[in-house]
């Protein structure tokens, strides 16, 4: 594969699911303990790799969850974050500087914080009440995030009596690196193909629906925007019909990523749709990669992570197309702003 660290990637994914045992231990102690809910906060992309945990959660688990936008929680407050409040807040670098501002505030609300973070020594790393550290960069960061945020959602409900499997999906959790892995094999040679699709355009709508919503929402605003300066519209996929349909002509990029929960009919209405007005339709759809021996449930959870898995690999091929290093920034922490 295209400039890949088999051994790498096995090792920091490894890393992720090894955290498990400590994160549904602190979290049950957390809720005998009282806690009144749990956040899922953080600053732009590891905010959103949160998303699919809470939605699982709003949709299982009667245990209040909540997801502001961090920016917003501090200037505004929310009378939901109180004390014993369980604060869920990562950070790649562990210094994001609004997560470690925000740090500060929730402690001073009695909130418990759980940093997730790549790096110990660091502002995040020091200060939380209970800091879970598993190195990774940009390219494998994804799959981390969304493993550790899944992780946090089953141990909510396993210890709220609203799941009884969390012993069998951690165990095929278990296999998980090596299954991501087989994903990105087999994707390869699509890969370079998608890449090809994404340097042809300056301009693409990408959309997706459930929890493969937000993967769609990060790829387009922190790979394409961000690392390779194109421009994207990421919209939901029933808001697409309210607004976004009227961009959609002949030779317009729409890029469709379609999971296997009770939200892909939303998806499916998207895909009839493109082609009938002429728009350049592409559809990534986790139905159409290998997991050996996992479960229907389990896959439908991972959708986001076997998504971020294989698009990895397409970024990876879009530098090299483009000669645009990911690493390239204009503006992101390197000026003041």
């Amino acid at each position: 594969m295209l400039n890949f660290d088999r051994e790498r990637f096995l090792k920091i994914q490894s890393g992720a699911v090894a955290l498990a045992d400590g994160l549904e231990k602190t979290i049950g102690r957390l809720i005998e303990a009282g806690a009144p809910n749990i956040h899922f906060l953080g600053a732009g992309g590891a905010a959103i790799l949160m998303q699919p945990a809470v939605q699982l959660l709003r949709r299982k688990s009667t245990f209040p969850v909540f997801s502001d936008n961090l920016a917003e929680l501090m200037a505004g407050s929310s009378v939901n974050l109180t004390k014993g409040s369980i604060v869920i807040l990562p950070s790649l670098s562990g210094t994001t500087k609004e997560s470690v501002e925000f740090l500060d505030f929730a402690k001073s609300q009695g909130a418990t914080i759980l940093t997730l973070v790549g790096h110990a020594n660091t502002p995040l790393g020091r200060a939380g009440d209970h800091v879970f550290v598993n190195f990774a960069a940009d390219d494998t960061s994804s799959e981390s995030f969304y493993m550790q945020s899944l992780i946090v959602a089953l141990a909510v409900m396993k210890h709220r009596g609203e799941l009884d499997n969390y012993d069998a999906l951690l165990t095929e959790m278990k296999q998980m690196p090596q299954v991501l892995l087989a994903m990105k094999e087999a994707f390869e040679p699509q890969a370079a193909e998608f890449a090809r699709t994404m340097a042809a355009s300056d301009y693409h709508i990408f959309t997706g629906a459930g929890n493969v919503w937000p993967e769609a929402f990060y790829f387009g605003m922190c790979i394409l925007e961000e690392m390779q300066w194109i421009r994207t519209r990421p919209v939901h996929a029933s808001d697409f019909f309210h607004g976004t349909l009227e961009l959609v002509e002949k030779g317009v990029s729409v890029v469709l990523l379609k999971g296997e929960d009770v939200a892909r009919p939303l998806a499916d209405r998207v895909e009839r749709f493109v082609p009938q007005v002429g728009g350049s339709l592409t559809v990534l759809d986790t139905a159409s990669l290998p997991a050996r021996n996992i479960s229907a449930e389990l896959r439908g959870l991972m959708s986001p992570a076997f998504l971020a898995t294989v698009l990895e690999r397409a970024a990876a091929h879009l530098e090299v197309l483009r000669n645009h290093p990911l690493t390239t920034r204009r503006y992101y922490r390197r000026v003041a702003y």
